[in-house]
């Protein structure tokens, strides 16, 4: 696995007036290839997150998937469930992690890849960075990350507080998906600019864009032209993809005769195989929300 494209931690707190949730440093995933998944909420993360899952699974890779969000749904495809969270476990022993098991909280799913969900606070109380935080220490105290190549945090909705940013302390590479429409694009917008604010202490960096849904991507790659980013992948709206979730299962568990599917399953192993050997970090700049209004649509 090619690592020269990662850049050292850095330290120091997150920026003035921040009450994010800081990084221990005894926490930090050291090892592990560690991509965290953003997007507009509804946009195809968790369907994105576990077939990339199964595709490193299938080039050989160790792979730990991070479900960071309260519905705790990220993982059902890889282990036909909806496993108990973190949260859910801990709150059984008092919140005394020393008193867990692993297999309490990881579960393992096709082609071996270890699921676990972190879950949430309930609504309306915590942070979701403390569960983030939280669920990584359990995994480092039961020696989870030591043998993983791989770890994917598949993050809610579009990043609007510093709690559901916490992963970009742990990633290496933030991978966006998105439509080609306004509201998906305008999200992505906001995610590179937490991306940037984290990358001035961490050592995430923007990796590129996972077309979604999208037949065309005419309205992204204007966007992508504009900001500097790259399209990495591109997945259609495809009605196969929609049933693998129905069926409970990955894009790799459907019927690979069938063209369309067999080329969604090239796709994602592709899309794998070039976050292995290293994307480059991109040096990209958002635009103010008026410029995005101006810049998307047609004349």
């Amino acid at each position: 696995m090619a690592v020269s494209t990662r850049l050292p931690i850095l330290g120091g707190p997150d920026g003035e007036g921040s009450v994010q949730v800081h990084l221990n440093p005894e926490d930090k995933i050291t090892g592990a290839l560690c991509i965290a998944v953003y997007g507009k909420g509804g946009i195809g993360k968790s369907t994105t997150s576990s077939n990339l899952s199964a595709a490193f699974s299938h080039l050989g890779q160790r792979v730990l998937q991070i479900g960071c969000d309260p519905k705790h749904d990220s993982t059902f495809t890889l282990t036909k469930s909806m496993v108990p969270t973190v949260i859910d476990q801990l709150e059984t022993v008092d919140f005394h992690s020393e008193e867990l098991r692993t297999e309490d909280f990881v579960f393992i799913g096709y082609n071996g890849v270890m699921c676990v969900e972190a879950g949430g606070p309930p609504a309306g109380t915590g942070c979701g960075g403390y569960v983030v935080g939280q669920t990584v220490k359990l995994l480092k105290e039961h020696h989870l990350l030591e043998d993983t190549d791989v770890v994917i945090f598949d993050v809610l909705g579009d990043v609007v507080c510093g709690g559901f940013a916490a992963p970009l302390q742990h990633a290496h590479r933030a991978m966006i998906v998105t439509a080609n429409d306004f509201d998906s694009i305008f999200a992505m917008n906001r995610i590179i600019a937490a991306v940037l604010a984290k990358s001035k202490n961490y050592q995430v960096r923007v990796g590129g864009v996972i077309a979604n849904r999208s037949a065309d991507t005419d309205q992204i790659d204007r966007y992508n032209n504009v900001v500097g980013l790259t399209t990495t992948a591109k997945f259609p709206d495809l009605d196969a993809i929609r049933r693998s979730r129905l069926k409970k299962c990955t894009m790799f568990e459907m019927d690979s005769s069938d063209p369309a599917v067999k080329a969604v399953q090239d796709e994602y192993l592709a899309c794998a195989q070039r976050l292995l050997d290293g994307v480059p970090p991109l040096l990209i700049q958002p635009l103010k929300d008026r410029e995005i209004f101006d810049l998307l649509g047609y004349d």
